[in-house]
């Protein structure tokens, strides 16, 4: 699909890190653009940037974790632009929550996000892009959504994105809908994922505690984070992707050489180990020794 001027874009996730990146991308190519996002002021400020290349931008608060606020998205875009080309179901969150032992809001926040928000961004806005005859969906999922040992609820979401984007391209060849689809499978870019809790939403509660040992995993996951690729990078190749109509998005290719490993002993029958080492990360053994002396610490005291 061409990136034309005078198209209309809409970015989930776009008040920061990749989903700004995205509609700063789409909008120099000329494209229109309708920014979504929990965030308002983050909102206001995404338009500023977006709105410098001259294009058309129309700012929408929404929770693309409750159906209806996705819905009213849809209709905003169509009520403004009368047409709809690309949709990115790009928004994410990340809790440090234990995911056995702690509560179940934790859950629910990441699934709603990661996983509904997908899903009710597809359903709302595929009658659109199939009746105008020439879109594309790219639906955000994670290396995670191909290699677990990240975090649970993360890792589930991510994993159910990868399967039900997978079922949609395969869904609109079978039918010959005039509807693109890709999944974006990144590992670490510096956006403020590590931060997500910022947007904890009031109706879950207070934000949940983080499990143990979850600072000394997370402090070397925010460090991999910060020196990740730019956001602006990963929104070139997905323009690259659309224009080539390419399905799978990998802007790590070291981490996909980790998934294959796993995917070989997952095809020889062998029980699950773990990620194990992880391009980014210091070596597990080192990252497990940390955890013992904690514990041994905790314990102690």
């Amino acid at each position: 699909m061409e990136l034309a001027a005078g198209k209309v874009a809409v970015v989930t996730g776009a008040a920061s890190g990749i989903g700004l990146a995205m509609a700063d991308r789409f909008a120099r190519s000329g494209l229109h653009v309708v920014l979504a996002d929990v965030d308002e002021d983050g909102l206001a400020g995404a338009a500023e940037v977006v709105g410098a290349h001259g294009v058309d931008t129309l700012v929408v608060a929404t929770d693309v974790s409750v159906e209806s606020s996705v819905q009213a998205l849809a209709a905003a875009t169509m009520d403004r632009f009368d047409a709809v080309h690309v949709v990115c179901n790009n928004a994410g969150v990340a809790t440090q929550a234990d995911a056995w032992f702690g509560p179940r809001s934790a859950w629910e926040w990441v699934l709603g996000v990661n996983l509904w928000g997908v899903i009710h961004g597809v359903r709302a806005f595929l009658p659109h892009l199939a009746a105008g005859g020439d879109g594309y969906i790219v639906n955000t999922a994670s290396i995670a959504g191909l290699l677990p040992g990240l975090a649970p609820s993360y890792d589930a979401s991510k994993h159910a994105v990868v399967a039900l984007t997978e079922d949609l391209y395969t869904t609109m060849h079978q039918t010959g809908a005039p509807v693109g689809v890709s999944v974006l499978c990144p590992g670490w870019v510096r956006t403020g994922i590590m931060d997500a809790e910022r947007n904890w939403p009031d109706h879950l509660g207070d934000v949940p505690p983080g499990g143990f040992a979850s600072e000394i995993v997370s402090n070397h996951v925010r460090r991999a984070v910060d020196e990740g690729l730019t956001p602006a990078s990963v929104a070139d190749l997905v323009a690259d992707a659309i224009g080539e109509e390419r399905f799978w998005i990998f802007p790590h290719p070291d981490f996909v050489e980790v998934a294959e490993l796993r995917w070989r002993s997952v095809a020889e029958g062998l029980n699950p180990t773990g990620m194990g080492d992880v391009p980014g990360l210091p070596p597990s053994e080192q990252i497990a020794a940390e955890v013992v002396a904690a514990l041994e610490d905790l314990t102690s005291d």
